[in-house]
């Protein structure tokens, strides 16, 4: 309890900004089916949002870097609550892509001001705790958020104006902490091809990690309504895909540690695959069963990406975990950007079905050339301990480093 309460402003300011920035997306596709925008032009609300999300954690630490954290953070906090009230003042979606492109610059900055203090805040015996409840804090707000989508009224003002005030008050804990500002961190150097040459499988697993939760957090709703659910009901489904992933971080972490990660990421991909089928054969089953089948596929799919990062640290050194934690981001970033425009223009052309179809495509993949590398060379004996990654900003690599390297029993070949 001691240490949740020192940390608590930084806490705090983390559930108020994913319960607002996680509800915008759904609110958005919701909303842009009410006002007959395209099934692409929704999708495409869906990649902006990661575009500005990839362009908020390269720029973020620059500009905290020139002003400070606090008011780096208020700036960020600010382009967020723009974007958010202007929806219903110019409802376009053209415009609304370029006010989605603000929200991922406001989440992607703001969290790169929050990992920053938490990293200069954090000592070597609070490190592991102080983590825990990061994670825990930030994956129950997300929940929350995915839960508000059954109460905000799609294409209202009212919902966006009340999303935009959570946002806001997302500044308050933050800015009005006691606690001196710490040390700018350096920005790390983006270097997509030190992922590529420490590991292509953990690229290519990122990329489809990013294919799939980009889609399904971004063109779910789009789903759940074609299926015939109600806006509470998929909220239901939506928070059913994020707890399905938060129960499965102690079980697949386990499993990544006691075996072969290559293993591991190709026995993801055929139980997603599975799933996949699982919930596209259910969707007129009824809530129950389409509920059981989203919890299997978060279950199988949410983790995919930190089995991936550990496998990628595994082959890297203790210098190189900050900028390889960035290029694992980038990669996930180019997944997630494209997929939510493939997944609604497929949905628009053949039907609901059709975005599994495209997620068991890239986990089909994502199989074969698994075992094309488990050819081109062995594993390594010692392994990095398996870590959850938030992607949250390029700075989680600082966070996450030194807990890799203590349970590291040797340096990788």
């Amino acid at each position: 309890m001691h240490l949740f309460l020192s940390f608590g402003s930084l806490f705090l300011s983390v559930i108020l900004l994913q319960i607002s920035m996680g509800s915008v997306g759904p609110l958005d596709a919701l909303s842009g089916l009410a006002l007959a925008f395209s099934k692409a032009e929704i999708g495409l609300l869906g990649s902006a949002h990661f575009f500005g999300f990839f362009i908020g954690c390269w720029g973020a630490p620059r500009l905290m870097g020139s002003v400070g954290h606090s008011r780096a953070f208020a700036a960020f906090t600010a382009i967020g609550a723009i974007a958010l009230l202007a929806h219903m003042l110019l409802v376009n979606p053209t415009a609304w892509a370029v006010m989605r492109i603000g929200t991922g610059l406001c989440i992607a900055g703001c969290y790169t001001v929050i990992e920053a203090w938490l990293q200069a805040r954090v000592t070597n015996e609070t490190r592991g705790r102080a983590m825990g409840l990061y994670r825990v804090t930030d994956i129950s707000a997300s929940l929350l958020s995915q839960m508000l989508i059954s109460v905000l009224a799609p294409a209202a003002y009212a919902s966006y104006m009340l999303i935009a005030l959570i946002c806001c008050a997302a500044i308050l804990p933050l800015t009005l902490t006691r606690e001196s500002q710490p040390e700018i961190p350096q920005a790390p150097r983006l270097r997509p091809g030190l992922a590529i040459a420490m590991s292509p499988l953990a690229v290519a697993a990122v990329v489809v990690s990013g294919l799939t939760s980009g889609s399904f957090r971004m063109i779910g709703p789009v789903y759940g309504q074609e299926v015939g659910l109600n806006p509470e009901q998929i909220a239901w489904f939506l928070a059913t895909y994020v707890a399905g992933g938060a129960l499965s971080q102690y079980p697949v972490g386990w499993l990544a540690d006691k075996n072969d990660r290559r293993h591991v990421l190709i026995g993801l991909s055929i139980a997603a695959i599975l799933s996949c089928a699982l919930s596209a054969s259910i969707s007129g089953s009824g809530l129950a069963a389409l509920l059981v089948a989203t919890g299997l596929f978060g279950f199988m799919t949410f983790p995919l990406y930190s089995v991936a990062a550990a496998h990628a640290h595994d082959f890297a050194t203790p210098e190189q975990r900050v900028e390889l934690s960035a290029a694992l981001m980038f990669w996930y970033a180019v997944g997630a950007i494209a997929s939510p425009l493939l997944a609604s223009l497929l949905i628009e052309s053949f039907g609901p079905p059709a975005l599994f179809v495209m997620i068991s495509a890239g986990h089909a993949a994502l199989i074969l050339f698994g075992f094309a590398r488990m050819r081109a060379r062995p594993t390594l004996g010692a392994r990095t301990p398996y870590v959850y990654s938030p992607r949250t900003s390029f700075l989680i690599g600082r966070l996450l480093g030194r807990m890799r390297d203590e349970g590291t029993d040797k340096p990788p070949r």
